[in-house]
């Protein structure tokens, strides 16, 4: 994606002008992100408008009046006014700043004329009031119920306060974190005044059907984010799209959208009814990382953006999430580690950095990010979330979860907190602690497969295997290709003595594998699925499982076949297409969850073992697929079989007693048949 010298002037135009009217209306993190974006933009070497003339347009783009008369007018008549309440705004007195243009003697009289009339037969023993009285009382609540002649930022900036002051509140109920109060209900009082505050103002401007006449977005943005805290995700998503249709720079508007999309096939919906503009290609990228989605598409996508702006810092964030989820460590690290030498001030994100680096062990980074974070804000959650991490890698478990409560103390929809707080408690074998913590984490993203896997693995340590199941299933409907939430799946039922779905649940895990070992390299362009044979070596240990299953539902054939090519790990020796057994098709059991997020949930793919350079040498896994062998060779009479592998045995050093006791019983049955 390249674009003209005059495109990239209106570019920074537009984000100029982002970044003053996010300010304005006190929309701080759009306003960041804004300007993050524009300074990441290189300069052209082009030929480019005169110096005068960029000037001139740069300041009219800046503060050039509003486009709509009504609103200039009443926003010069406000200025004073205006200026006083977002001053209030900044120095946090949220309702007296909400007070300046919305007093609260106006705000009780909107409320209580916007209750919704009783309809049918009224509850209770209530009597109803003449007709006449009921007339008067409308008409009296009518003239209470207008709302003030004020500017749409004049209105959004004292709904927004009121918000605001609502979550302020929300905070301060609360109990302390995992305290013995704190069950996560309180909610934000100031949520109904908001949505009838402005149900009223949109009423008052629609014509039919159609949309607010003369609004500029913003309001409507602020109303989805009202409705979606009150859960009507439905009509936060109509009025949302509202809004980046009128005013597509608003990044906060775009983040509130993506935390309404569960799946992909949403995503794609959606998409339907978006502007198409930089900002929406933007927000799909986002949105796909926000649905653990990877591959050369969405790579693709990622470089366009980068070639315009290069060193954008939210971008390069993207490009390290986009390998941390291809599993990728080493490659995202790389990515986290520039994104650090260009932005050594920017905590953002920085919470996903110290995953990766407790992934991959990586003590003295992690203890350096910890210093630097500290160094930079130590009350920021993200900070908390590092230092966490680092005592969690020194096992110092208790230290880490005092942490972990820090950063939800801050911000208590931090959701990776609330999960690596789980994570915690599994280690201290506090499960009930460990179950809430989870919970938690999954109201506040139900997308996060690591809490739904946290559950299940909670679940099955209290040995309560149908609820770990159900939850290890939500776990690998959100990530489909992930082999870990199938293997756990598999071992869930197989524990269930439900062997027949065992099975197909860990042949999926082999694919899965399989898929990440091809998907992870953006460079191949081909389809990742279907018609390929693995690159990587398949999990001895799962192929010796799904072997055990098959010997108890009494399927020797296919036991014999998998204890085989588990066998075939140690050198990453070529197996026949015989063996090959899981080449059928990959389909999930019954009741299983529903289609995957990318809607491959009952594909089929063929997987075959190809060409390894090394093995995974001999392991516990593989010495009992040829203990296992070397038995059916015996019983299947075949001497020379059972000798060489009892004798492989002997050297193994795994099960040496056992394998010396085989070899006697071999030798003398040899003996005896004079073989």
């Amino acid at each position: 994606m390249s674009l003209s010298d005059n495109e990239v002037f209106q570019l920074r135009a537009a984000l100029q002008d982002a970044v003053v009217k996010c300010f304005e209306r006190c929309l701080y993190q759009s306003a960041k992100w804004a300007a993050e974006l524009l300074n990441s933009i290189p300069e052209s070497t082009g030929q480019q408008p005169s110096s005068q003339d960029t000037i001139t347009a740069q300041s009219a783009s800046i503060s050039g009046p509003n486009p709509d008369p009504e609103e200039a007018r009443l926003e010069a008549q406000e200025f004073n006014k205006y200026l006083f309440a977002k001053s209030l705004f900044d120095c946090r007195e949220y309702d007296r700043c909400a007070a300046v243009f919305l007093p609260e003697s106006m705000l009780s009289g909107i409320v209580e004329s916007k209750a919704e009339p009783a309809s049918g037969t009224p509850k209770g023993k209530g009597k109803l009031k003449p007709s006449a009285t009921a007339a008067t009382a409308a008409a009296e609540s009518s003239k209470t119920a207008a709302l003030p002649k004020i500017s749409q930022k004049s209105l959004f900036l004292a709904l927004y306060a009121k918000v605001i002051s609502g979550e302020k509140r929300k905070d301060e109920d609360a109990e302390m974190v995992m305290g013995p109060h704190d069950v996560g209900t309180v909610g934000n009082k100031q949520l109904l005044l908001v949505s009838k505050c402005l149900n009223a103002w949109f009423e008052e401007r629609s014509v039919g059907d159609e949309e607010a006449v003369g609004s500029q977005g913003w309001l409507e943005y602020l109303y989805g984010m009202v409705l979606a805290k009150e859960k009507n995700n439905e009509k936060a998503m109509e009025y949302l799209v509202r809004s980046v249709h009128l005013f597509p720079m608003n990044w906060g508007c775009w983040l509130e959208m993506a935390s309404l999309i569960s799946r992909v096939e949403d995503l794609n919906r959606i998409a339907k009814h978006l502007p198409h503009n930089i900002v929406s290609f933007m927000f799909h990228l986002h949105t796909s990382l926000e649905l653990f989605q990877q591959g050369p598409s969405l790579a693709n996508s990622l470089d366009q953006l980068l070639s315009i702006f290069p060193t954008s810092s939210f971008l390069l964030t993207c490009n390290a999430l986009l390998s941390y989820h291809a599993k990728d460590f080493v490659a995202a690290e790389q990515h986290f580690s520039r994104l650090l030498s260009l932005h050594p001030y920017r905590l953002d994100s920085l919470d996903h950095y110290s995953n990766i680096l407790y992934v991959m062990n990586m003590r003295p980074k992690l203890a350096f990010l910890a210093h630097l974070c500290s160094n930079v804000d130590k009350f920021r959650p993200e900070s908390c979330v590092v230092i966490g991490n680092y005592y969690s890698l020194l096992s110092m478990h208790e230290k880490a979860v005092q942490y972990f409560r820090r950063a939800l103390t801050l911000d208590r929809t931090c959701l990776s907190a609330w999960t690596l707080m789980g994570h915690e408690y599994v280690e201290l074998k506090n499960t009930h602690a460990a179950i809430e913590s989870y919970r938690r984490a999954v109201d506040v993203n139900r997308r996060d497969y690591r809490a739904w896997y946290g559950l299940g693995q909670t679940y099955e340590m209290l040995e309560m295997h149908t609820y770990a199941l159900w939850y290890y299933k939500k776990a690998a409907g959100l990530r489909p290709w992930d082999g870990k939430m199938w293997l756990a799946v598999g071992s869930c039922l197989e524990k269930m003595d439900r062997d027949r779905d065992g099975i197909k649940a860990l042949k999926r895990a082999l694919l899965a594998d399989a898929y990440y070992d091809v998907g992870s390299s953006f460079g191949s362009g081909g389809e990742l699925l279907g018609g390929r044979n693995t690159t990587g070596h398949m999990d001895p240990e799962t192929l010796l499982q799904i072997a055990n299953m098959y010997n108890r539902l009494g399927e020797i054939d296919e036991a014999k076949s998998y204890m085989e090519l588990c066998l075939a790990q140690e050198d990453g020796g070529v197996q026949s297409s015989d063996d090959m057994r899981f080449q059928e098709s990959i389909t999930i059991h019954n009741d299983s969850p529903p289609p995957s997020d990318d809607g491959r949930g009952g594909e089929s793919a063929a997987v075959g073992a190809g060409d390894h350079e090394g093995g995974t040498g001999v392991t516990a896994a593989t010495s009992k697929a040829r203990m296992w062998l070397a038995r059916y060779a015996l019983d299947m009479e075949d001497y020379v079989t059972a000798n060489r592998l009892a004798t492989e045995l002997c050297e193994d050093g795994v099960e040496v007693e056992e394998a010396k006791a085989l070899l006697r019983e071999v030798r003398a049955r040899m003996d005896v048949e004079g073989v």
